[in-house]
C-alpha cells in the first residue's frame, strides 16, 4: 500500500509537469506504422492502480489475452510496451540490445549514484562490467566460502528458538556477503557505520523526490553523502596499503589503469550493495517457503546435504537437487516481474511501431509462467530443470550485456546458507501464507514469519 501511494503522489508531481510536452514518435508521424494494441489508461496516472494493487500476474495475463504478446500501457507516469514472447525479450535484451538503454526512476538514480553500472551503456558500462566480473568469476569467488559460511552459521545460530522475519534477516545476510565481496574481510572498522547509512539510505529508494527537509527523501539524501564519505576515507585507507593484499571488488576498481575516479568508485559500490541485497533475500525467503511446503524436496535436500561433510567451492558444483530448487524458485517466484528499458530511437517490432523515449519491459514473469514454456507452471517442481529449458524463456538474472554479473556468487551464498541450514536445522512458518506483497519485490506474506530451532 506505501508503494502505491508513493506512485499516485509521484505521478501527480512529475507526469503532469510533463504529460503535454511528451508527444510520441506515433503522434508525429515519423514512422507510418501503428502502435501495439492496448490502453493507455487514464490520464498522467495511466494503468498504475491495476498493476500494483494486486498480483502482477493477473494484469500481465488479461492484457496478454486481450492483445497478444505485445501491447502498450501508461505506468509509473511513463507510456510502455510490454513484450511476453521469448523472442521479443532476447530482441530487446540481446539481439537489438543497442537500441534499448537501461532506465530507472530519477530518485533512484540519485541515491544510488549517477555514476553507477545500471545507468550507463557503451564503453563506461563495457569497462565496469568487465570490472565487476574479474571480481565475481568462479575463480574470483571460491576463496570466499569459509568466509560467506561463516556468516552464514553466525546468521542462522542469531535466529535459533525464536520468532523471525525472514526476509528482513536475509537482508542482513545477504547485506555482510556483499560487504564482503566489496571490500573484503578485514574492512571491520566502518563496516557498521556502513550499515547504518545503507539501512537509511534504502529506505528512500521508493519515496517521493522533495529533497526538502523532514522528507524521507531528504533523510536519504543525507545519510547518502555521510556513506561517500565513509566510502571516500576506506579509499584513502587502501591506497595506503600494498595493492597486492585484495582480491575484492574495490581493488578491482581501484586498478590505476582503470582511471576511475573517487565517485565512480564510490557509486558503484553502493550500486553493487543494491543489486546483491534484496533480490538475493527475496530468493532465499521464497526458498524457505517452498521447502516447508514440499517435505518430499525438503527431504532430498537434506540428503544431498547431509552426504557433504565439509563445505568447500568444489562441493557446491556438487549439489544437483538443490541446484535445481534454486532454478525453480527463481521461477515460480520472479523476483523481478519485468525491467525497464528506453527505446533509444523509433523501433519496428512485428509490424507495430515503439517510439523513441517510450519504456519497453520485457515480462519476465509471464515468460516464467507461460505453459507453452513450462507445463504446468504454477507448480513447484525443481525435477523440470533436470531438462535444460528452451532458449529465452528462463531468464531470472536478465539476459545481454546488462545481465546480473553477479549471479554466480548469489548462487554461492545461497548453496552456503541451505547447506547449514537443511543440515542442522527445522523450521515452521508460522501464520496463513495465501498472500503475497509486491513492495515492490513479490515476497511472501509478511516477509514469512518462522520459527527455527535445532535438529
Amino acid at each position: 500500500m506505501a508503494f502505491v501511494t508513493f506512485a499516485i503522489l509521484f505521478f501527480l508531481f512529475t507526469v503532469i509537469s510533463s504529460f503535454f510536452l511528451f508527444k510520441s514518435a506515433a503522434e508525429s508521424g515519423r514512422i507510418n506504422l501503428p502502435l501495439p494494441p492496448g490502453t493507455l489508461g487514464w490520464p498522467y496516472i495511466g494503468e498504475t492502480f491495476q498493476l500494483y494493487s494486486q498480483n502482477p500476474s493477473v494484469f500481465f495475463t488479461s492484457k496478454v489475452k486481450k492483445y497478444g504478446s505485445i501491447f502498450k500501457t501508461h505506468i509509473l507516469g511513463c507510456r510502455c510496451v510490454m513484450v511476453s514472447s521469448p523472442a521479443a525479450a532476447k530482441l530487446v535484451l540481446v539481439t537489438k540490445s543497442h537500441l534499448f538503454k537501461p532506465t530507472f526512476p530519477a530518485s533512484k538514480e540519485r541515491m544510488i549514484g549517477k555514476q553507477a553500472i545500471f545507468f550507463h551503456q557503451g564503453d563506461y558500462h563495457f569497462k565496469l562490467r568487465r570490472l565487476v566480473l574479474r571480481a565475481f568469476t568462479p575463480e574470483s569467488i571460491k576463496h570466499m566460502v569459509l568466509d560467506i559460511e561463516s556468516i552464514a552459521v553466525d546468521a542462522l545460530k542469531s535466529w535459533e528458538n525464536r520468532l523471525i522475519n525472514t526476509f528482513q534477516e536475509m537482508k542482513i545476510f545477504t547485506f555482510n556477503v556483499a560487504l564482503l565481496s566489496i571490500l573484503g574481510k578485514d574492512e571491520v572498522v566502518n563496516r557498521e557505520d556502513l550499515k547504518r547509512c545503507y539501512y537509511i539510505l534504502e529506505k528512500g529508494y521508493n519515496s517521493m523526490p522533495i529533497n526538502l527537509p523532514g522528507t524521507l527523501f531528504h533523510k536519504s539524501m543525507k545519510a547518502r553523502k555521510e556513506l561517500a564519505q565513509i566510502l571516500a576515507k576506506i579509499l584513502s585507507g587502501r591506497r595506503e596499503m600494498s595493492k597486492d593484499q585484495h582480491n575484492d571488488l574495490l581493488a578491482s576498481f581501484m586498478e590505476d589503469k582503470e582511471g576511475l575516479t573517487d565517485e565512480q568508485i564510490a557509486d558503484n559500490m553502493i550500486g553493487v550493495i543494491f543489486a546483491a541485497r534484496d533480490t538475493t533475500a527475496s530468493v532465499l525467503t521464497w526458498i524457505i517457503k517452498y521447502l516447508a511446503e514440499n517435505p518430499t524436496v525438503l527431504q532430498s535436500v537434506t540428503e544431498e546435504q547431509e552426504a557433504i561433510k565439509t563445505l568447500s567451492w568444489a562441493d557446491t558444483k556438487k549439489m544437483p537437487i538443490t541446484s535445481r530448487v534454486i532454478q525453480e524458485t527463481l521461477r515460480v517466484a520472479s523476483i523481478l516481474s519485468f525491467t525497464f528499458r528506453e527505446a533509444v530511437q523509433d523501433v519496428e517490432f512485428e509490424g507495430y511501431l515503439i517510439p523513441k523515449g517510450w519504456k519497453v519491459m520485457p515480462l519476465f514473469r509471464n515468460i516464467h509462467h507461460s505453459a507453452d514454456n513450462f507445463p504446468d507452471p504454477e507448480k513447484f517442481d525443481p525435477s523440470r530443470f533436470q531438462v535444460a529449458p528452451k532458449a529465452n524463456t528462463f531468464m531470472p538474472f536478465g539476459s545481454g550485456i546488462h545481465s546480473c554479473p553477479g549471479n554466480e556468487l548469489a548462487k554461492l551464498e545461497i548453496l552456503v546458507l541451505l547447506h547449514h541450514l537443511t543440515t542442522k536445522y527445522r523450521w515452521s512458518v508460522v501464520g496463513p501464507q495465501t498472500e503475497i506483497q509486491y513492495a515492490p519485490f513479490a515476497l511472501p506474506q509478511n516477509g514469512l514469519p518462522i520459527e527455527l530451532s535445532l535438529k
